[in-house]
Protein backbone atom coordinates (compact mmCIF):
# COMPACT_ATOMS: atom_id res chain seq x y z
CA UNK A 1 0.00 0.00 0.00
CA UNK A 2 1.31 3.44 -0.78
CA UNK A 3 1.77 5.44 2.12
CA UNK A 4 -1.01 8.33 2.56
CA UNK A 5 -3.09 5.99 0.96
CA UNK A 6 -5.63 4.65 3.96
CA UNK A 7 -7.79 1.15 3.84
CA UNK A 8 -10.67 2.67 3.42
CA UNK A 9 -9.98 4.05 -0.04
CA UNK A 10 -8.92 1.12 -1.65
CA UNK A 11 -11.06 -0.83 -3.92
CA UNK A 12 -11.69 -4.32 -2.55
CA UNK A 13 -13.09 -7.15 -4.69
CA UNK A 14 -15.58 -8.61 -2.08
CA UNK A 15 -16.90 -11.78 -4.08
CA UNK A 16 -20.55 -12.98 -3.52
CA UNK A 17 -20.88 -15.94 -1.97
CA UNK A 18 -21.99 -19.28 -4.26
CA UNK A 19 -25.53 -18.46 -4.05
CA UNK A 20 -24.85 -14.75 -5.27
CA UNK A 21 -25.74 -13.43 -1.75
CA UNK A 22 -23.98 -10.34 -0.38
CA UNK A 23 -21.18 -11.16 2.21
CA UNK A 24 -22.28 -11.11 6.09
CA UNK A 25 -20.16 -9.86 9.00
CA UNK A 26 -21.31 -11.14 12.36
CA UNK A 27 -20.12 -10.09 15.83
CA UNK A 28 -20.95 -11.83 19.10
CA UNK A 29 -20.28 -8.68 21.87
CA UNK A 30 -19.63 -9.60 25.00
CA UNK A 31 -22.33 -8.02 27.34
CA UNK A 32 -22.24 -4.22 26.81
CA UNK A 33 -23.74 -0.87 28.49
CA UNK A 34 -25.30 -0.14 24.87
CA UNK A 35 -25.70 -1.85 21.15
CA UNK A 36 -22.47 -0.25 19.91
CA UNK A 37 -20.61 0.32 23.34
CA UNK A 38 -20.33 3.81 22.19
CA UNK A 39 -22.36 5.37 25.43
CA UNK A 40 -21.07 6.99 28.52
CA UNK A 41 -18.65 9.83 28.99
CA UNK A 42 -15.53 8.63 27.06
CA UNK A 43 -16.08 5.86 24.60
CA UNK A 44 -13.24 2.83 23.87
CA UNK A 45 -11.04 3.51 21.28
CA UNK A 46 -11.38 -0.03 20.22
CA UNK A 47 -15.04 0.33 19.42
CA UNK A 48 -14.70 3.27 17.58
CA UNK A 49 -12.21 1.85 15.23
CA UNK A 50 -14.81 -1.39 15.04
CA UNK A 51 -17.72 1.29 14.13
CA UNK A 52 -15.37 3.00 11.70
CA UNK A 53 -14.84 -0.16 10.64
CA UNK A 54 -18.78 -2.20 10.04
CA UNK A 55 -19.33 1.68 8.21
CA UNK A 56 -16.22 1.23 5.95
CA UNK A 57 -17.46 -2.52 5.04
CA UNK A 58 -21.07 -1.15 4.69
CA UNK A 59 -20.09 1.38 2.15
CA UNK A 60 -18.31 -2.03 -0.11
CA UNK A 61 -21.64 -3.51 0.39
CA UNK A 62 -20.91 -5.88 2.76
CA UNK A 63 -24.21 -6.28 5.64
CA UNK A 64 -23.29 -6.88 9.19
CA UNK A 65 -24.89 -7.50 12.59
CA UNK A 66 -23.66 -7.38 16.19
CA UNK A 67 -25.36 -9.30 18.68
CA UNK A 68 -25.03 -8.36 22.22
CA UNK A 69 -24.73 -11.46 25.11
CA UNK A 70 -26.70 -9.50 27.31
CA UNK A 71 -29.67 -8.24 24.78
CA UNK A 72 -29.40 -11.18 22.18
CA UNK A 73 -29.00 -14.42 24.16
CA UNK A 74 -31.12 -16.42 21.73
CA UNK A 75 -28.50 -15.55 18.65
CA UNK A 76 -25.66 -17.27 21.05
CA UNK A 77 -27.58 -19.79 21.08
CA UNK A 78 -29.06 -20.20 18.08
CA UNK A 79 -25.20 -20.33 15.88
CA UNK A 80 -23.53 -23.93 17.06
CA UNK A 81 -20.30 -22.88 16.90
CA UNK A 82 -20.72 -19.66 19.21
CA UNK A 83 -22.39 -21.49 21.79
CA UNK A 84 -19.57 -24.25 21.78
CA UNK A 85 -16.79 -21.68 21.97
CA UNK A 86 -18.92 -19.91 24.56
CA UNK A 87 -19.31 -22.99 26.59
CA UNK A 88 -15.85 -24.39 26.18
CA UNK A 89 -13.69 -20.83 26.93
CA UNK A 90 -16.77 -18.90 28.74
CA UNK A 91 -17.28 -15.20 28.32
CA UNK A 92 -12.93 -14.74 27.27
CA UNK A 93 -13.75 -16.20 24.16
CA UNK A 94 -16.13 -12.99 23.08
CA UNK A 95 -15.90 -10.78 20.96
CA UNK A 96 -16.68 -13.47 18.02
CA UNK A 97 -16.14 -12.67 14.23
CA UNK A 98 -17.93 -14.55 11.97
CA UNK A 99 -17.70 -14.14 7.91
CA UNK A 100 -20.24 -15.67 6.20
CA UNK A 101 -21.06 -18.30 8.81
CA UNK A 102 -17.07 -18.96 9.23
CA UNK A 103 -15.51 -17.70 12.41
CA UNK A 104 -12.52 -15.60 11.76
CA UNK A 105 -11.44 -14.09 15.36
CA UNK A 106 -12.15 -14.97 18.42
CA UNK A 107 -11.05 -12.79 21.52
CA UNK A 108 -10.83 -9.03 19.98
CA UNK A 109 -12.48 -7.04 17.36
CA UNK A 110 -10.55 -7.43 13.65
CA UNK A 111 -9.77 -4.70 12.18
CA UNK A 112 -10.58 -3.13 8.53
CA UNK A 113 -7.29 -5.14 7.32
CA UNK A 114 -8.71 -8.51 8.88
CA UNK A 115 -12.04 -7.93 7.83
CA UNK A 116 -10.92 -7.22 4.19
CA UNK A 117 -8.63 -10.34 4.63
CA UNK A 118 -11.32 -12.39 5.59
CA UNK A 119 -14.27 -11.08 2.86
CA UNK A 120 -11.61 -11.40 0.27
CA UNK A 121 -10.67 -14.66 0.69
CA UNK A 122 -11.47 -17.61 -2.08
CA UNK A 123 -13.09 -19.85 -0.19
CA UNK A 124 -15.82 -17.92 1.44
CA UNK A 125 -18.50 -20.35 1.97
CA UNK A 126 -20.79 -20.90 5.20
CA UNK A 127 -19.86 -23.46 7.18
CA UNK A 128 -16.60 -23.98 6.30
Amino acid sequence: MDQGVNERDQPVNVRPDQGGERPRVEIYDPPLCCPTGLCGPTADPVLLDLSEALITLKSKGVTSARYSLSANPQAFVSNPAVFRLLREKQIAVLPITAVDGNIVKTGAYPSLAEFLESLTRDNRRPGQ
